[in-house]
């Protein structure tokens, strides 16, 4: 693994208000695994675009030696010719069209101008074969789960022969055993030559497979780690990811628990198409004043499907039950209601659900409450800009204005934009429902610390994640989720990993 596959040399890319990338040196060696780390907005995601010529080449300056030859990329088609494939973390497969047409969308078996569907499907199955996949080849992708489509992106990326595969975030939206799933793939494209770059903020992952680590912080390469010649810890890297120690991953909270503030009472829901399928059944909870409640729980247990349906029945059908706060039963059938009562919910789905991403910071902030920053239904201009100037501050949002479109953010910048909209709203019960995916070691401490001053504030905060160290390191209570069930209920003190599963398992 001596040969160096790849060289990035003083790679410099500004857009209009800021330089994302300055003089950044990248150096990959052939048939390794190399993951490149850094905070949100660092400049990762915009370095693997200058590489596969999403950035074309005369947009930045500094050289890419690929093989040893200067590459000067104008687009992904030219860098796909080279073996050089990127996966990005928001996936690029088409919902309606089936795996074997996404494997070769764009690169079409073809004989006479008339695409060779029964070749086509052949050389699919034997795609999705390596990257362990038995579905057939005509399933539509939106009947694929999130781990599954991640496969076809990876089977789409050997169909081009690739060389050198980029893959960005491929775990954020992953279970534990499809992450582990897939980085047993990786390990095995390394035994067969193929390189792969892993961008990824999950710092175990980064220590299980990779050879060697760049560190890349506010735009600039800060160190490289070989992880052959020495033992890498998750606390060195990090060291260089945030230019300083983090003793303790989640902040200190004093729990001063008060009175219930909300009850769910015997909450049923059925599905929304599927007449016979109920999601949720017969659900009982209750989350007290400063405290801080986690739900537990694989994928499909019905975590969101629960958080949505009881933020304005946003979910489901036939649903029954009822929601009691400070012991005074409320309707919350319609998200306005929900919010007037004082419940907020902030999506796992920030792009889709929780932005408008065309718009502006300010507007998304003040989006949830417009009454605040109106008079007479008129908004305030000067007061919605104070108002969004101020929780950039308090959230530490890093943007060079709060005028700056929401699109152009990283993904930690986004995240805190979604909190800053709800909490402007005003809740007394923050639903939280993966509040950190996809966010870095850093942003991720940030926004434990405004979990924890909410609950400072006597709000009561329920978090849904799929982190189990993050909920042990976080909540008062932990109930464990299990097909539509609650399984059981911990206390935080007493909880651990093996404890959750097992509920999970005997439910």
């Amino acid at each position: 693994m001596s040969d160096t596959i790849l060289e990035m040399r003083s790679i410099t890319k500004s857009f209009p208000g800021v330089k994302a990338l300055d003089q950044v040196n990248l150096k990959v060696r052939s048939g390794e695994i190399h993951a490149l780390c850094g905070e949100n907005g660092a400049g990762k995601s915009t370095l693997m675009k200058v590489l596969s010529g999403v950035y074309g080449y005369g947009s930045y300056e500094g050289d890419i030696l690929y093989n040893g030859r200067l590459m000067a990329f104008q687009g992904i088609s030219e860098s796909e010719k080279e073996g050089i494939i990127i996966i990005h973390q928001e996936l690029a497969l088409v919902p309606l069209l089936s795996i074997a047409e996404n494997i070769f969308l764009g690169n079409e078996i073809n004989a006479h101008s008339v695409i060779d569907w029964n070749e086509t499907h052949r050389r699919s199955a034997d795609l999705i074969k390596k990257v362990g996949l038995s579905e057939n080849t005509s399933t539509l992708i939106e009947k694929l789960g999130v781990g599954k489509q991640q496969l076809v992106e990876i089977a789409k990326a050997l169909s081009k022969k690739v060389k050198l595969l980029i893959l960005d975030e491929p775990t954020a939206a992953l279970q534990e055993n499809d992450s582990q799933q897939l980085l047993s793939l990786l390990l095995e494209f390394k035994r067969q030559g193929i390189t792969s770059i892993l961008i990824s903020h999950k710092l175990n992952e980064v220590s299980r497979v990779a050879d060697s680590i760049t560190v890349i912080r506010d735009g600039r390469s800060v160190s490289s780690l070989d992880c052959t010649t020495s033992t890498i810890s998750e606390e060195d890297i990090i060291r260089d990811m945030v230019g300083r120690d983090i003793e303790n991953r989640y902040p200190e909270r004093n729990s001063k628990i008060g009175e219930c503030l909300m009850e769910v009472k015997d909450w049923n829901v059925w599905h929304p198409e599927t007449i016979d399928r109920q999601v949720i059944k017969n659900i009982k909870f209750k989350v007290h004043t400063s405290e801080v409640i986690g739900i537990a729980g694989l994928m499909g247990s019905g975590r969101t499907e629960l958080a949505m349906s009881i933020f304005g029945q946003s979910y489901g059908r036939n649903i029954s039950g009822s929601i009691e706060l400070r012991g005074k039963e409320v309707k919350v059938s319609s998200v306005s209601e929900a919010i007037k009562n004082g419940i907020a919910y902030v999506t796992e789905d920030r792009k889709e659900l929780g932005l408008v991403l065309d718009e502006n910071i300010m507007r998304n902030i003040t989006l949830a409450n417009l009454e605040e920053v109106s008079e007479r239904l008129i908004i305030d201009d000067n007061l919605e800009r104070a108002v969004a100037e101020s929780y950039r501050t308090s959230l530490r949002i890093r943007t060079p204005s709060v005028f700056q479109k929401v699109i152009n953010l990283s993904g930690g910048n986004q995240q805190k934009i979604v909190l800053s909209k709800w909490l402007f709203a005003n809740p007394n019960v923050l639903i939280l429902d993966e509040p950190t995916r996809g966010i870095d070691v850093g942003a991720k401490f940030e926004i434990y610390a405004i979990i924890n001053e909410l609950a400072m504030q006597g709000k009561s905060v329920v978090m849904i994640s799929s982190e189990m160290p993050e909920l042990l390191g976080m909540c008062d209570r932990i109930y464990v989720m299990n097909e539509g069930e609650f399984a059981g209920e911990l206390k935080g003190s007493e909880a651990s990993q093996e404890k959750i599963m097992s509920l999970i398992v005997r439910s």
